[in-house]
């Protein structure tokens, strides 16, 4: 009996130690952060294309400082941070003091522990901050550069240096940018803030027009970081309510053209403006470019991890239902609505099928789904399947218009003359 009472007493120990040791685990578990805006890229996207999230000239920020194939940059940063104290100037003292009273806040901005001490941590931030202050000043004004200047001049670099800026694993949160940059002490005439500079960075670089509109309704502090910055300019300024899809099989380019849709480029710069309205297909014009894969992706990783809506993901979605083979880019480009810099169609039709890889599917919620719903529709009506095929088998040219017209009269003379030789047999005396 008493080995038995020590045998169950041994069991329950056991149960005891095992809760302690997870209650430690649990309890050691840091806090979720309610600013937390950078992440790491999950597995799924990464395995579609891993350089496009993958910085391959500079790091930004903890996440991929260090890398050997990113040491060669260093030196160049901190040359750009000792400028930015002879230009603005203020102690070195000062901004470690500025970085070090908010590095709580700044920890807290990554979704991943950093495992870096204090000091480290306060080094890579400031060194960071001020490399990409300096980088947009210089962009911006041309005086500020000198002839040793190995981003802007010889080499001239930037062409490698600023795509890295767009990835989401390579940010620094953009509330920092704006505590180290300091305006009033930059010996130029004009005093822009960091968010007009970034803007005009961005926006000169890759081409983004009609996004002044945009800028003047960003509140600075709603701004997570660069990434967050871009993603505001391409999502549209005054977003509808998606809708539920009610068939999942929107039809391609090519089978709206067999339909008889017409397509037009659409004179607004906002990719989100597409319209559907008296069988006519608006679509605002849309580069193709490695470049385009790259920001594409990244906008897309972010707002998978942090975003309500989910704007750019159903901008992919709609797209790859569009185009299914080279024929649609073919239709696209004809139209201009797509600008295919690969210049094969092929690879233009694979990079919009490829984005859409990591895209989800959400029917009841879709912010494309009013269009098309009434693409659907209007491919399932008959009429206009047979009014477009007339048109394009039978009217698709001026001679093809004449040979119709004289068949038709053909046709007509030859009733007459049927009709007439009966009217004649009648009349005529038995």
């Amino acid at each position: 009996m008493g080995s038995s009472n020590q045998a169950s007493s041994d069991i329950e120990n056991s149960y005891v130690s095992i809760a302690i040791s997870m209650t430690e685990e649990l309890d050691s578990l840091p806090p979720l952060s309610s600013v937390c805006c950078i992440y790491r890229v999950s597995e799924r996207l990464r395995l579609v294309n891993e350089k496009a999230y993958t910085p391959q000239v500079v790091s930004i920020g903890p996440l991929h400082h260090g890398k050997d194939c990113l040491k060669a940059m260093e030196e160049h940063k901190k040359r750009y941070l000792r400028d930015y104290l002879k230009r603005t100037n203020t102690s070195l003292e000062n901004y470690i003091k500025i970085i070090k009273e908010n590095e709580l806040r700044l920890r807290s901005c990554y979704a991943e522990t950093i495992g870096l001490g204090s000091d480290e941590f306060v080094k890579i931030i400031l060194v960071d901050s001020a490399f990409i202050i300096e980088v947009l000043l210089r962009y911006s004004f041309r005086e500020f550069r000198d002839k040793s200047d190995r981003i802007f001049e010889k080499p001239w670099m930037l062409q490698d240096v600023w795509p890295d800026l767009r990835l989401l694993e390579n940010q620094l949160p953009f509330f920092i940018l704006e505590k180290v940059y300091k305006p009033d002490e930059i010996s130029h005439t004009e005093k822009p803030s960091i968010i007009k500079l970034s803007h005009h960075f961005f926006t000169t670089l890759m081409h983004l027009e009609g996004t002044e509109t945009m800028l003047e309704n960003i509140e600075t502090e709603n701004v997570a970081h660069f990434v967050d910055f871009l993603r505001t300019l391409y999502i549209p300024l005054n977003p509808r309510n998606g809708e539920k899809f009610k068939s999942l099989n929107a039809p391609t380019m090519t089978e709206l053209h067999r339909a008889g849709v017409k397509f037009r480029v659409a004179s607004s710069k906002n990719l989100f403006d597409i319209h559907f309205k008296n069988g006519i297909l608006e679509i605002p014009k849309l580069t193709i470019s490695d470049e385009t894969e790259l920001t594409i992706r990244n906008l897309l990783a972010f707002e998978q991890c942090h975003c309500i809506k989910n704007y750019l993901n159903d901008y992919v979605v709609i797209m790859d239902r569009l185009v299914n083979t080279p024929k649609d880019v073919d239709l696209l480009v004809k139209h201009r609505i797509v600008e295919n810099r690969l210049g094969d169609s092929s690879e233009g039709a694979s990079l919009i099928n490829k984005l859409a890889d990591g895209a989800t599917m959400n029917s009841d919620d879709f912010y494309f789904a009013g269009i098309c719903n009434a693409l659907d529709g209007y491919c399932s009506t008959s009429w206009h399947k047979w009014k477009a095929n007339l048109k394009q088998n039978y009217f698709n040219t001026p001679w093809a218009i004449v040979s119709v017209a004289a068949a038709i009269l053909l046709l007509i003379l030859t009733i007459i003359q049927a009709v007439c030789s009966i009217l004649q047999v009648k009349d005529s005396p038995p």
